[in-house]
């Protein structure tokens, strides 16, 4: 089976997109070449490439860019050098690797293929329900058993294979729930009546009324983050918990194995391969 075939299957594994012009492309590598094997990572750095070598597999599937910016081209096309690109690329050609991504598309499936698989491999998936109130930015809210914060953090750390995380709240604050929230930018977004507002104050309203901690995919500090510290200091039991955007997306690509086995037949041998947690943490003297 070629490369390109693989390809295939997983554009139409998706919703159909016609005249798609978007990042989800090839960014090297040969598509006619005869596919040996694939792996699927949220991200392909070194070391994912490494792996992929040493499993003897050709094609990459990845969920964000390769080449460091958010356009992500095919290459390296800022004006001025840069050797990293230049090591990258050399260790993707000489061993005749394909990175293929597949962002917008695994986010266009009902339900989202991304998301899915977070809640899939965290556990939730019986337990959690969209809340579309906000509008087009749709959320999760997942209940569980009563648990501490910091036993709340450890089935993070622990599932999605991360180093730490970084929280606002008391580690001791018994919390149910919570809601997996999109990127808490200052960016406006259409209400279902047809208003705006923005999508980081209106999470204020989920911690009000429907979940006692907040998972976002990123943050600012000026809004719902400014929120959740003076409800803690106020002696209420609401916290948020920063995992990262990769670590937050990271499960949605083991997932991804799990269904482009399927799509191949297994003919093909199909590897996740993690990412890893790109962040280490210093803490202070005594901690």
């Amino acid at each position: 089976m070629k490369i390109r075939e693989v390809v295939e299957r997983i554009l139409a594994y998706h919703p159909a997109t016609p005249g798609y012009r978007g990042c989800d492309d090839y960014k090297c590598g040969d598509p006619e070449a005869e596919c040996t094997g694939v792996v699927t990572a949220l991200s392909p750095n070194i070391s994912v490439i490494r792996k992929a070598i040493e499993l003897n597999a050709n094609l990459i599937v990845v969920h964000e860019p390769t080449f460091y910016t958010s356009e992500d081209g095919p290459g390296w096309f800022e004006p001025f050098g840069n050797s990293v690109y230049q090591e990258k690329r050399k260790l993707l050609d000489d061993h005749g690797i394909v990175v293929w991504r597949d962002h917008d598309h695994m986010h266009m499936n009902k339900p989202d293929s991304i998301f899915t698989g977070v809640l899939k491999y965290l556990g939730w998936l019986d337990k959690a329900e969209i809340d579309t109130d906000t509008g087009s930015y749709a959320h999760w809210i997942v209940h569980f058993e009563p648990c501490t914060l910091k036993e709340l953090c450890r089935h993070l750390i622990d599932s999605i294979g991360m180093n730490g995380t970084r929280i606002i709240g008391d580690p001791d604050a018994v919390v149910s729930s919570a809601a997996l929230v999109g990127h808490l930018y200052p960016s406006q977004y259409h209400k279902k009546d047809g208003s705006t507002g923005e999508y980081g104050v209106s999470i204020i309203d989920t911690l009000e009324t429907r979940a006692d901690v907040i998972i976002p995919g990123e943050v600012i500090d000026w809004t719902v983050l400014s929120y959740v510290r003076d409800a803690v200091e106020l002696g209420k039991a609401k916290a948020m918990i920063n995992l990262g955007h990769f670590n937050w997306e990271e499960l949605g690509m083991k997932y991804m194995k799990d269904w482009l086995s399927e799509l191949v037949g297994n003919e093909l041998p199909v590897t996740y391969v993690p990412s890893g947690d790109m962040y280490n943490f210093i803490l202070k003297e005594g901690e």
